[in-house]
């Protein structure tokens, strides 16, 4: 693989800190569901969780490194001999096992929590990677709250313990404090000053409690990290953790930024994120990026009448590269006259532009008091508005049944539950867009202008 083209391993750990956020409590056997998986999604490294913190996480751990095999089964434990006996106990039927160990090495975390020195924080973690070591071949090394340790500090425990034999140097923002320009020069100084470190792979792991968790995992890839820690719809302690999807698309989407490669499956990706809610009962935020519900959904009849003419409009990735099924297009106060009337047109009635005017008029005070309109409510509107007489030519007539027919098969036999669908050189139902004529371009330009 060329430089250009650097693989980046994608280590998840929504089973170990994920976990930790507050309601993300996971059994044995809803551990093992996610493993399962995360191995479909592709990821490089499942930290399967923290062997020492309780029987059952120790049995998780141990359940997930006997059953999941393709990918590196990671436990965690602090530098002390009985946390790193513990994780290896539990990890030690693995395929690929490895031994995660941390240490915090930020003077407020020296001097409040393990109340020792500089010397022997390096003497600590020297004595800790040389046992895990000892046991497991592949050793990563995590200086927790390095972003507010002293850099020649940082360098000076990184460079002891690679000398032990760690495989992996994981530099933690622990608490959210860097910011994307301050990490990447961090990881390009750790590059420079730590001898050894061509022989070891970098890693990040960024929290996001001032919101640049992605922004500064991408900075450390940028300046030489090749694994990213992360997790599934970005949970984790306090505010979370680096989001996978996040980082995953951010390099998909933008190949001229960020030229890099993971081994994920993009249509993994959704799955993965509803498996996640449905076991532990925590939503995800409706406008979470790649994987909330809003992030392919659109009501702004502006944004609506782009997107039915070409939907890379405004929308950056096909939804089905994250296996989303469909774009959905929400009908509410916002929304225009352009999807009403297909929509209308999918419920079997057809409009002239009089009637339209008038329908539409209804539908948005509606629209205001419902806040958002389904089709129920808008077959209830229809036939409250128009109810023909015998002396009076409708303004709305029922899709006769050839042309219903015809205009579900070329909307690839479109379901009422799903009906804005993403298909190549269509609009939202399947039908072939036309080349539009003068008098026809000059309708639609009206329709914009009078926000569609």
């Amino acid at each position: 693989m060329t430089a250009k083209h650097a693989r980046i391993m994608i280590f998840d750990t929504t089973l170990r800190d994920g976990e930790q956020s507050p309601g993300c409590t996971m059994n044995q056997q809803e551990k093992l569901r996610l493993a399962h998986q995360l191995d479909l999604l592709g990821v490089d490294v499942i930290e399967a969780g923290f062997p020492i913190a309780s029987d059952g996480d120790f049995e998780s751990v141990r359940a997930i490194a006997l059953a999941v095999r393709r990918p590196i089964i990671a436990g965690l434990a602090r530098a002390c001999r009985l946390d790193i006996e513990r994780a290896w106990e539990a990890l030690k039927d693995a395929a690929r096992p490895r031994i995660h160990v941390v240490l915090a090495t930020s003077d407020i975390h020296l001097k409040y929590k393990l109340r020792i020195t500089r010397d022997q924080c390096v003497q600590q973690a020297r004595e800790a990677i040389r046992f895990a070591k000892s046991l497991c071949g592949d050793v990563e090394f995590s200086p927790e709250d390095a972003t507010r340790t002293d850099p020649d500090f940082l360098c000076r425990v990184l460079e002891a313990v690679v000398e032990e034999g760690a495989t992996t140097l994981n530099i933690a923002d622990t608490v959210g404090y860097t910011v994307p320009s301050e990490f990447g020069d961090l990881i390009t100084t750790i590059r420079q000053r730590v001898k050894g470190i061509e022989n070891v792979t970098i890693s990040a792991h960024c929290h996001n409690d001032l919101g640049m968790a992605v922004a500064n995992a991408l900075a450390a890839v940028l300046a030489g990290a090749r694994q990213v820690e992360c997790t599934i719809n970005g949970i984790g302690e306090r505010a979370g953790n680096a989001s996978l999807e996040e980082i995953v698309m951010a390099m998909r989407v933008r190949p001229d930024r960020f030229a890099y490669e993971t081994g994920v499956i993009g249509d993994q990706i959704f799955p993965a994120s509803q498996l996640l809610s449905e076991i532990t009962g925590v939503p995800v935020q409706p406008n979470k990026a790649i994987t909330g519900r809003n992030a392919f959904a659109h009501e702004a009849g502006i944004h609506q009448d782009g997107y039915l003419k070409n939907p890379l409009t405004y929308e950056i990735m096909t939804p089905q590269s994250v296996g989303v099924p469909d774009s959905k297009l929400v009908l509410g106060k916002h929304s225009g006259r352009h999807a009403l009337s297909i929509r209308c047109e999918q419920l079997g009635y057809q409009f002239d532009r009089r009637a339209l005017d008038d329908i539409y008029r209804r539908f948005v005070r509606l629209a205001d008091k419902i806040k958002k309109v389904e089709d129920h409510h808008l077959l209830e509107l229809i036939r409250d508005t128009h109810k023909p007489s015998g002396s009076a030519t409708p303004l709305i007539e029922p899709m006769v049944a050839a042309k219903a027919a015809a205009a579900n098969a070329s909307s690839t036999e479109l379901e009422l539950s799903n009906p804005f669908p993403v298909g190549p050189q269509t609009n939202a139902f399947g039908v072939p867009l036309p080349v539009p004529s003068d008098a026809h371009e000059q309708t639609q330009q009206e329709d914009y202008l009078w926000g569609v």
